[in-house]
């Protein structure tokens, strides 16, 4: 492989990029501040960010780590917040053949942007199809790893209150959830989340329903899939 055509894939790489440096740093930067007030050394989350990099997921691992040791718990909610990679994995398998040993990062760092970017991107043709994907999953791991840093280092020296920074996890999983409500067509499978997930805090309390629902929602989504893709609606 010439150096020159490695050159020309991180430069075609790196404009798409941008827009998610933005995203990508700010909730970093709020991610490792929230680590700092929740008790936890820098370490955490620069190590967390390199080594999980799920953005949601590293969220809810900060209360994971805070609670009760439940490896069960752990690995079947890391499943369900992330399932979605399974089909992303699906969709990628011919797009990452004959790109020899970075498939494994390939694989490891695929995000959502990430996969959004090499999914559709027009790839120059003197460009690395292997190496623009990779600098595109590169950038986007440094960026959350640059911001995840930089906000476990400096939240110690935050002067003014931090209380209820937490709700930065909240308020991005509504925010997840609005963008989805207004991609959809018919709201079926939303309502459906939100119902049932209402039922299992009635059932089993503000502790303990998160799984359960979690559990419960695709379960039903599953059973209700062909009479949802008939209606027009993908889940």
């Amino acid at each position: 492989m010439k150096k020159g055509v490695i050159k020309n894939s991180f430069k075609a790489a790196f404009p798409h990029t941008v827009p998610i440096f933005a995203g990508f740093w700010f909730l970093g930067l709020t991610y490792g501040i929230y680590m700092n007030v929740s008790g936890f050394s820098f370490w955490y989350p620069m190590l967390m960010s390199i080594t999980i990099f799920a953005g949601s997921m590293e969220f809810v691992t900060v209360n994971l780590l805070m609670g009760a040791f439940d490896p069960l718990q752990a690995f079947v909610m890391t499943l369900m917040i992330n399932a979605r990679h399974l089909f992303y994995g699906i969709s990628m398998l011919d797009k990452y053949k004959g790109t020899g040993w970075k498939k494994f990062y390939l694989i490891f760092g695929m995000c959502d942007e990430s996969f959004s970017i090499n999914y559709t991107a027009d790839i120059p043709e003197n460009c690395d199809k292997g190496w623009f994907m990779f600098f595109v999953n590169l950038l986007n791991h440094f960026y959350w790893f640059f911001g995840s840093t930089l906000g476990g280092i400096f939240g110690s020296f935050i002067g003014f209150n931090t209380e209820g920074i937490e709700f930065v996890m909240t308020a991005m999983f509504v925010v997840i959830f609005m963008e989805q409500w207004m991609k959809e067509k018919n709201h079926t499978s939303s309502l459906l989340g939100l119902g049932l997930s209402v039922l299992c805090l009635a059932a089993f309390g503000a502790d303990d329903f998160i799984l359960p629902s979690m559990i419960a929602i695709l379960a039903v989504l599953t059973l209700l899939r062909k009479p949802l893709d008939k209606g027009g609606e993908a889940v």
